[in-house]
């Protein structure tokens, strides 16, 4: 599990790419890479970040050994250039994320990669699978934690989670959201976390009777007398015999640290109650009352309502998978590529009809904003690197999509705070990873930031992750390079008044023309080919500042087409440029 070469734990894709890049593109073209969420798991209303620390081992690790090399080859897909390049490959670039234990938001970077086209092509698919998983697991976990209310949770899901790392990496996670204990061994000597466990069923069933089961547990943990009172009747035998056990160690003089029962079926807040009197009555008011059986944050909230005397959750299954929520739902997309000449880095952009899915581009950085008066959140701000805040000056925050949505900042009312920082530069780690107990004790400060209302399990408060005005004029300037409107015209001056009131219109509206389109500008003879106009001179639509991008004559063939109904199967050659000449036209402002 550990020192592993995860090279080859890609997608396909990113290889062919790659290929790609090396044979037809600069493969030293430096990019920039944004990894991040676009909506909090499981309805919360924000996640943890989690994951980091593999993700720098497998970075560091990066390279293709000989048998990685002949299983390419084998494929028949690359090229030998292409796999001797491989054979020398390191990763170079620089790499900024935020630190695991962080509570995020949605759309903000989590981690950012700057380095050469092909090596930010082939980490995408390990940075998502390593950073998406845990980060799932230390979201679910910080729900079913908030759920209990102080009481200690532990993480019990290895046997029923999707394999040996899901178990061991995501038992990490559990423990760096707020978790006492994980009952994974392998976790705990990896991780250097606390390990916790009681008994099974089969433990009393290999006795002869409940209470010698009880009594040689006992024997061999008093310290951690934890014993499971439900394999045959929890009332009527396990809590007596339970009890009769803790009486033998008090009479016996063994301290009794740690001990107590634990429920694993039946109504837990029934029998929780009844124990609790039973304990009570019998002295032992301070006995641990554990419970598990398929818990989760809304089982757990619905305990508590109910007035369960249970004080110690053991969370597997819903835990370790995130039944609820598969998946994180993090994506790799480019942000930038630097322009050779200036060393500039030029923004890119992906669109999308669904305004969630439109990236932000540039080389960016976030800043998280605190009240100052009491260190809550107030929001994230996405900026670009370089810029500049003053927390002495006002700032005025405003929502990206529904821009009237406002909020000013007094000059000194707010503090602010970097979220990324630098992993990797030229190649190198420059950031050593806590050890997991201390990103524990850093996610519970973080987690003391958030307002209660944001930590809601239903229905809770959304924090504003914000673009700075620099960023949201960057990123309006791209989209309005993607958008405007194609005038379609006849040369005729009636037409060219019309064809100036929209573009009028287009200007107040701010919406850019991107060009226009003569329809019936000629027609030619039969005979001579000569261009015959259709409307006299034609001095009247060359006064339009709009670039004409094509004009196209009147064609009986076109018209008959029309009247078919069959114009798309029609074979008509200049109709077929003028749609590639348009889309590539549109392609380059793009």
């Amino acid at each position: 599990m550990d020192h592993r070469n995860l090279t080859l734990l890609t997608d396909l894709y990113e290889l062919t790419m790659m290929q790609g890049y090396f044979k037809e593109k600069d493969a030293n073209e430096t990019v920039i890479f944004d990894m991040f969420y676009r909506t909090n798991p499981h309805g919360n209303g924000f996640a943890i970040c989690a994951g980091l620390e593999q993700a720098i081992e497998y970075i560091k690790g990066l390279h293709f050994d000989e048998s990685d090399i002949e299983y390419l080859r084998s494929l028949n897909i690359f090229a030998e250039d292409f796999l001797e390049y491989l054979s020398t490959f390191r990763f170079t670039g620089d790499i900024y994320a935020i630190p695991e234990g962080t509570v995020v938001f949605p759309r903000e970077s989590l981690i950012k990669v700057i380095a050469p086209i092909m090596q930010a092509q082939l980490v995408e698919t390990a940075l998502l699978t390593i950073i998406n998983h845990q980060s799932l697991i230390a979201t679910k976990t910080e729900r079913i934690v908030h759920a209990a209310k102080g009481d200690g949770v532990m993480e019990f899901g290895l046997r029923r989670a999707q394999g040996a790392d899901a178990g061991t990496y995501g038992a990490r996670a559990a423990m760096i959201a707020g978790c006492i204990g994980t009952s994974n061994v392998l976790c705990g000597k990896m991780f250097d976390v606390p390990v916790k466990g009681t008994h099974a069923h089969s433990w009393i069933m290999s006795f002869p009777d409940e209470l010698t089961a009880f009594r040689t547990y006992a024997k061999l943990y008093p310290s951690a007398c934890i014993l499971l009172v439900d394999t045959y009747d929890t009332l009527k035998s396990g809590i007596p015999n339970a009890i009769k056990v803790f009486k033998e160690m008090r009479e016996a003089g063994i301290p009794l640290t740690f001990y107590g029962i634990r429920l694993d079926s039946g109504d837990l807040a029934y029998l929780s109650k009844k124990a609790k009197k039973m304990l009570d009555a019998a002295g032992f008011p301070d006995a641990v009352i554990s419970a598990s059986n398929d818990l989760d944050e809304y089982l757990i909230d619905s305990l508590k309502v109910q007035g369960a005397t249970i004080n110690s959750w053991g969370v597997g299954t819903n835990l370790i998978t995130a039944k609820d929520c598969p998946s994180f739902g993090g994506v790799y997309k480019l942000a930038a590529v630097k322009d050779k000449t200036t060393g500039e880095f030029i923004p890119k952009i992906k669109l999308s009809e669904n305004a969630e899915k439109i990236t932000n581009p540039g080389n960016k950085t976030i800043y998280r904003i605190y009240d100052k008066e009491n260190g809550k959140i107030i929001a994230d701000l996405i900026c670009l690197v370089g810029e500049k805040f003053d927390t002495n000056n006002s700032l005025l925050l405003f929502d990206p999509q529904e821009t009237w949505k406002k909020t000013l900042l007094a000059p000194g009312s707010y503090t602010m705070r970097e979220l990324l920082v630098p992993v990797f530069l030229n190649g190198e780690c420059v950031y050593e990873s806590p050890k997991v107990m201390d990103i524990q004790k850093y996610c519970k400060e973080e987690l003391d930031t958030l307002w209660d209302e944001s930590k809601r399990l239903v229905n809770p408060h959304t924090v504003h992750v914000d673009l700075s005005n620099e960023l949201w004029q960057t990123k309006q300037k791209l989209l309005d390079s993607y958008h405007g409107i194609l005038i379609v015209s006849t040369p005729q001056s009636l037409v060219s008044m019309i064809v100036d009131k929209a573009m009028n219109m287009a200007q107040m509206m701010q919406v850019p023309v991107l060009g226009m389109v003569e329809n019936m500008r000629f027609l030619r003879c039969p005979d001579c080919g000569k261009e015959i106009p259709l409307f006299g001179s034609d001095d009247h639509v060359d006064n339009h500042t709009v670039p004409v991008l094509e004009r196209i004559p009147l064609d009986p063939t076109v018209a008959a087409a029309c009247d078919a109904g069959k114009l798309e199967q029609a074979e008509i050659d200049y109709l077929a440029k003028t749609a590639v000449m348009l889309t590539e036209t549109f392609g380059k402002k793009q």
